[in-house]
């Protein structure tokens, strides 16, 4: 809460972003004591996506870092479940063999095919993936396991303790096998 305080006060216009004469001010005002390079090299570390500005996410997860190792295993541990073909990557019939999703709200109304929602559950891992630069080529319908921690790394930014984040992970996955009947959205 006192790094999302922070980010708010360096942020001068409210737009939910920090370009470069807000960061350099803020550095300032926190009396970092980085020099003009310092200040800009740091700029383009916090700047993940390379826009010139930087979002809280990008400042929080550069303040926070990586996923450390227990995050870390128990997000393999579900990305192992989900890759039932063992490849190493995860593609619609992976997921397929996981999830029904017949019971999709969209499905039973008619409005998306179960493949069409299946797709979409892909593409939320990509789409930030490819969003950094240099992966901007990397949507192809499958997530390798780079693209799986970087988007758990993204959701465990937000999560201050590991034994919470393992919950999440548990109950989301199923890691227990508490559920016993497949169904989008839980148990039936």
């Amino acid at each position: 809460m006192g790094i999302a305080k922070k980010f708010k006060i360096a942020d001068d216009n409210g737009n939910g972003l920090l370009d470069m004469e807000e960061f350099k001010k803020a550095m300032h005002d926190f009396r970092m004591g980085l020099s003009a390079g310092q200040v800009t090299a740091a700029f383009k570390m916090f700047d993940r996506d390379g826009s010139g500005e930087i979002t809280y996410d990008e400042f929080l997860r550069s303040i926070r870092g990586p996923l450390n190792k227990v995050r870390e295993d128990i997000c393999m541990k579900a990305f192992d479940i989900m890759d039932k073909d063992h490849g190493g990557t995860l593609d619609i019939n992976d997921i397929r063999q996981v999830y029904n999703a017949k019971q999709h709200p969209d499905v039973k109304a008619g409005k998306k095919t179960e493949d069409e929602i299946l797709m979409e559950f892909l593409e939320t891992f990509e789409a930030h993936f490819t969003s950094m630069p240099g992966n901007e080529d990397a949507r192809d319908g499958s997530i390798d396991k780079k693209e799986w921690l970087e988007y758990y790394s993204n959701v465990s930014m937000s999560i201050d303790r590991d034994d919470y984040f393992i919950l999440m992970m548990t109950n989301a996955w199923n890691l227990d096998n508490k559920v016993s009947k497949k169904a989008w959205g839980g148990e039936v």
